[in-house]
């Protein structure tokens, strides 16, 4: 049963909900070089399962913790299974109340990972990079040209 609520925006969640946090190996652009940081962040059940797969993921690790055990407030506190120079992802309470809400309606996917413990059997692969810093530019060029007929009723 949920105890006291921890996040004025969210007074849904509670303290002691369920919630898988990994620890992500991403990459920001800078001057066309690429450098290598690890960032925890929480995953959504769908992402979980997916990787529980065996498809390839950034994830090094992910550890279930309550939601009080990672947030005081809206914030992060580190966690010893994480590395110290890893750093929390961008809008992170917010990211982890939505997260939180995928494993309250999907309670069966709480079992790949029981609470307070760490997995990381994961397909773990940098073949595809993710870039946190990447701008998509969208040119002229990048236009699909369509059949005349397309948009006519014949």
């Amino acid at each position: 049963m949920a105890t006291a609520t921890l996040l004025p925006n969210a007074p849904d969640i509670a303290t002691d909900d369920y919630c898988v946090f990994g620890l992500a190996t991403c990459y920001l652009k800078e001057d066309g070089e690429f450098f290598e940081v690890q960032v925890i962040e929480p995953i959504a059940s769908a992402a979980l399962e997916a990787i529980i797969k065996g498809i390839p993921t950034s994830y090094q690790l992910a550890c279930a913790k309550t939601v009080g055990e990672v947030l005081t407030g809206e914030k992060p506190r580190k966690l010893v299974e994480f590395p110290e120079n890893a750093q929390f992802c961008d809008n992170f309470s917010e990211r982890v109340a939505a997260t939180v809400r995928t494993y309250k309606s999907r309670p069966e996917a709480t079992s790949h990972i029981p609470l307070g413990t760490v997995r990381n059997d994961f397909n773990y692969s940098l073949d595809r990079k993710r870039v946190l810093n990447a701008v998509n530019v969208v040119r002229t060029e990048d236009n699909v040209k369509q059949h005349s007929h397309t948009h006519k009723v014949l």
